[in-house]
């Protein structure tokens, strides 16, 4: 069982004059397989920034950040980078507002990406990028380019991306903000599905309240406090 705790954090920001942002302070929050999460707030509330604590792309100013999973146990505040990264790889997928694919990798190549780094062998990393190609519908553009697929097409490529390594959690930061209403409608039914079909648990940003229905456990960021929203 998965448990990834977050306990007593708080972000500050210090500006080079020494004056201090507080973006949010003493949040606490715990995530364990098969949840959906997602966190609403104005912009500049520091939804981004929590989730970049979360995916250990930043740290917090204080508190513990705490995963467990089997025999896995992991205090990411003090882990080396190289447990770090190792952590990022094997057991989380990122999806930004941006897909971030590579434009000079084909469809397939820039899904296989994090099984080649997890050091899966070409074979088995394009036998999974294909079936998750499949899985998003793209089947027919595995040899296309980003440049020639839509905005909505290439967020589905960065999904099937996020998801080769079998992720225990998903960490989604407005992975909508940049599509329309149909293709923000089928990113999340696909969100749903992944949930459903895996039981990956899922932390999403988002500014859709349409979108963050689809999580069990809804919250808005404010006032620098995680809020339950009933």
């Amino acid at each position: 069982m998965m448990n990834y705790k977050i306990d007593n954090i708080t972000k500050i920001f210090k500006s080079p004059n020494g004056d201090e942002l507080v973006v949010f302070e003493n949040l606490n929050h715990s995530i364990t397989d098969g949840e959906i999460t997602s966190i609403v707030g104005a912009s500049g509330s520091g939804k981004s920034t929590l989730l970049h604590i979360v995916g250990t792309i930043d740290k917090p100013t204080s508190g513990e950040l705490n995963y467990s999973d089997g025999d896995v146990n992991l205090d990411l505040v003090s882990a080396s980078q190289r447990e770090l990264n190792h952590f990022r790889n094997s057991k989380l997928g990122f999806i930004f507002q941006f897909h971030h694919l590579l434009p000079e990798f084909t469809t397939i190549e820039n899904v296989m990406i994090p099984a080649k780094i997890a050091g899966i062998s070409d074979k088995i990393a394009k036998q999974k990028a294909m079936e998750l190609l499949q899985f998003v519908g793209l089947e027919d553009r595995v040899d296309h380019k980003p440049k020639k697929m839509s905005g909505g097409e290439q967020q589905r490529v960065a999904i099937a991306r996020a998801i080769i390594n079998e992720p225990k959690l998903l960490i989604a930061d407005e992975p909508t903000g940049n599509l329309d209403e149909k293709n923000s409608d089928i990113v999340a039914e696909m969100f749903s599905k992944i949930n459903e079909e895996t039981g990956t648990a899922i932390l999403l940003a988002t500014h859709s309240t349409k979108f963050a229905k689809i999580a069990n456990n809804r919250y808005e960021l404010s006032n620098k406090q995680l809020n339950l929203i009933s």
